[in-house]
């Protein structure tokens, strides 16, 4: 496996060939489909890791979380999707799929490749990536030790997308002509929140993560709202499950202060009542003046975020015996 410089200072990356992965209807085939593994570009110190997957329009750049999972002794990894952030390849639809079980793919090449140096697993995933890293979790017993999801979109309704166009309109349609764009209002508000050149705290590359996003496509959201289905019938994930969601969702159009201290973008009541389905011990925090991701909140409110991931790491996954 070959490592080279990543995008990001001090990280280092290597692609996943899918080789058998579908191109999606319109996409060059002369153009590979890969997935992205990024990593800190030090020595492996530890045997326990972490892996984490991104949500819709993004890509890992929060180099913060990677250093407090290393200061709680992982080595930490991440997970660029196929046609999302660093995987993207030219004609490709941005972060489009028909089935979410596809990313067991990358998912479980990515799991082999740290298992041969690490003897444990903790599995982080963010929105979308949480619901993704859930099912493949539930389909995959005894890969990872534990599951912590940060505002996970777990449920069919936990969007103002999906409140707008309807359930059954989405599968019949997504049945039909999958990459059909659904014309959705994005006001900015979230990117507004996150950006340094936007009034927010982050510096992440705009060309990837975009503003406003990329066009949702109703064969991507019938997708989901499938996976979400299985969600709603349970899991039964074996390990234990962190789930962190803010203490309150505002979907207003006109923008407010306001907006930097709730998920804009996911309804966490939602979150929070659909998270009980998702194994045998699961853990709820709600997150007083979190944003949707919530690591990207204002810097006391993350600080509490690490903490909850700090206290739920050492009372469920202590490390294993040497």
């Amino acid at each position: 496996m070959v490592w080279d410089a990543d995008l990001l200072d001090g990280y280092v990356s290597t692609e996943i060939a899918l080789p058998d992965a579908p191109r999606m209807p319109g996409e060059p085939e002369d153009v590979e489909v890969v997935a992205t593994l990024v990593r800190r570009d030090e020595p492996r110190r530890s045997r326990r890791a972490v892996l984490y997957v991104h949500g819709w329009n993004d890509y890992f750049f929060q180099t913060h979380l990677a250093d407090f999972w290393a200061d709680q002794g992982f080595d930490f990894y991440a997970l660029d999707l196929r046609r999302y952030g660093r995987s993207l390849r030219r004609g490709h639809l941005p972060g489009f799929t028909t089935d979410l079980g596809a990313y067991d793919e990358e998912l479980d090449a990515a799991a082999d490749l740290i298992a041969a140096d690490h003897d444990q697993l903790v599995l982080v995933g963010h929105s979308t990536g949480g619901l993704i890293t859930s099912l493949w979790s539930a389909r995959r017993p005894g890969r990872v030790d534990a599951l912590v999801l940060n505002s996970p979109w777990l449920d069919l309704q936990g969007s103002a997308l999906v409140r707008a166009v309807g359930a059954p309109v989405i599968e019949a349609l997504g049945a039909r002509s999958p990459t059909s764009v659904l014309r959705a209002p994005d006001p900015g508000h979230y990117a507004r929140t996150l950006h340094r050149s936007l009034e927010g705290e982050w510096d992440y590359d705009l060309d990837i993560k975009l503003s406003p996003g990329p066009p949702v496509r109703v064969g991507w959201l019938r997708a989901v709202l499938q996976g979400q289905r299985r969600v709603a019938a349970g899991l039964a994930i074996g390990v234990p499950v962190l789930v962190l969601a803010s203490a309150r969702t505002s979907f207003a159009r006109r923008w407010s202060e306001d907006l930097r201290t709730v998920d804009t973008v996911l309804d966490v009541e939602q979150i929070s009542a659909r998270a009980v389905r998702l194994g045998r011990c699961v853990v709820v925090v709600r997150i007083e003046e979190g944003m949707h991701d919530l690591v990207l909140s204002a810097a006391p409110v993350r600080a509490q975020v690490f903490a909850e991931m700090a206290r739920f790491t050492r009372g469920y996954v202590p490390p294993s015996a040497p």
